[in-house]
């Protein structure tokens, strides 16, 4: 438990003047405030002026040139016993008489200021009434006992004769953050991003994004200000309020493998006919031969490459040759087939445009292997850029080496040829490998 004592004393000074002297206060001590009506410097109660003059849920107690911020659970003792009376009149008196009779006092005529009645007793002559006064129209008349009082009016001050305008920015204004002097009066202005609060001299910050909303897409207050924040895809224009669109194509040309598209908030990435989006940016070739998306015939096979398909004769024998398996065909007659391979077999394949080189792209090998016989290679046809070189990796097989890189869409068809040649036999003969590779339209 908080306990404390307030001594509270208060001095009166009387100060005698004659009527016609002006007084004149331009500044009180830090926690009072000048009165113009009384002249003189009246206590100023924080408490009422300042709403949040004390923090923590602490209780304000107003004191004479301040005050004290409490627990709510303090006791207040105040004594008394040496505080000395004020005195309550609302104006300075410049001369006090009391009401006498004449006769009384020896005398014939009252003093100054006041007045004979039928009974012989003297009243005070209210000068401001009666028009008996000398005050300036910027001025104020104050009847008083014996006599009268000149003011000025609230807001101003004495000087010499007239009434001025008092500064009250000068002086304690309390105001938050500006003051502004007027003729008469003052009053507070606060920065930007804050507002008046109720007692006309604190600042309360503004919540711009309740009052105004004036961001495109997010608003967050801040004390005196505020701050926008862009949706994804979006970031803050020129004027820090609104939002305009990202275009992430232009950040890199690796956003999508084939072609990105710009949206509002967004992008997207798009392939060319013949392929499907893989994980949002890649493409991945379209299989038409698998998804029946063909238009091969029934004699005719259909092939898939990289962003197409083709469609081959399932019988691409020729005569002399006869079909006697798949992809095989087969010379059945050695008059009609001498000087011609033996046998032909076609393959296919598939290879990406600007495939890097030097690369391993077809093997070659003989299907019987004799140990009297000797296995040659070459490339018979099909090879007139040379863009291709056969490498032999082993006595019976050969590597078909990719030595320029190929732009597509293009189809090679490249013959292979082994030459057998049996020694202890004394026999001869050749079979043909007919490579019909398919370049497709890009790198993927």
């Amino acid at each position: 438990m908080w306990t404390v004592s307030l001594m509270m004393a208060a001095l009166a000074c009387v100060l005698s003047q004659e009527a016609e002297e002006s007084v004149s206060y331009t500044r009180c001590t830090e926690g009072y405030e000048y009165d113009p009506f009384k002249e003189v410097c009246t206590d100023i109660d924080e408490c009422v002026l300042v709403s949040d003059a004390c923090k923590a849920g602490m209780k304000c107690i107003n004191h004479y040139g301040g005050y004290l911020c409490l627990p709510q659970n303090a006791q207040i003792f105040i004594n008394k016993e040496n505080e000395a009376s004020q005195s309550s009149d609302s104006v300075p008196q410049t001369h006090t008489e009391t009401n006498h009779r004449s006769a009384a006092n020896g005398g014939s005529q009252c003093s100054a200021g006041f007045t004979r009645d039928q009974h012989n007793y003297c009243h005070d002559v209210d000068e401001c009434s009666q028009g008996l006064h000398t005050c300036g129209s910027d001025q104020i008349c104050y009847n008083s006992r014996g006599s009268y009082s000149c003011q000025c009016q609230p807001g101003y001050q004495r000087h010499g004769e007239q009434c001025v305008d008092r500064n009250e920015c000068l002086l304690s204004h309390y105001c938050m953050h500006r003051c502004v002097n007027t003729a008469g009066s003052y009053y507070c202005e606060c920065n930007d991003g804050y507002q008046l609060a109720s007692n006309n001299h604190s600042c309360v910050d503004v919540n711009e994004c309740e009052v105004s909303q004036p961001c495109q897409h997010q608003c967050f207050n801040l004390l005196g200000s505020f701050i926008c924040q862009c949706e994804q895809g979006y970031e803050l224009g020129p004027d820090a309020v609104s939002c305009v669109d990202i275009d992430e194509c232009s950040f890199s040309s690796y956003m999508c493998q084939y072609a990105c598209v710009n949206s509002e908030g967004g992008y997207s990435c798009t392939c060319p006919d013949g392929y499907q989006i893989h994980r949002t940016r890649m493409c991945q070739d379209i299989n038409e031969c698998e998804t029946a998306a063909h238009e091969c015939r029934e004699d005719e096979m259909c092939w898939n490459y990289y962003g197409g398909h083709r469609c081959y004769p399932r019988n691409p024998c020729l005569e002399p040759y006869v079909r006697t398996s798949e992809n095989r065909c087969s010379c059945q007659s050695a008059a009609a087939c001498r000087g011609l391979p033996q046998s032909i077999v076609y393959k296919y394949m598939n290879m990406h445009s600007e495939r890097s080189v030097p690369a391993d792209i077809f093997q070659i090998q003989a299907t019987n292997i004799f140990s009297s016989a000797h296995y040659t290679f070459r490339i018979k046809d099909g090879n007139d850029g040379g863009q291709f070189f056969l490498r032999r990796f082993s006595s019976a097989g050969a590597m078909l080496v990719l030595t320029q890189s190929l732009e597509g869409p293009q189809e090679l068809i490249v013959d292979l040829e082994m030459i057998t040649q049996h020694s202890l036999m004394n026999y001869r003969s050749s079979s043909l490998l007919r490579l019909t590779i398919i370049v497709g339209p890009f790198p993927f």
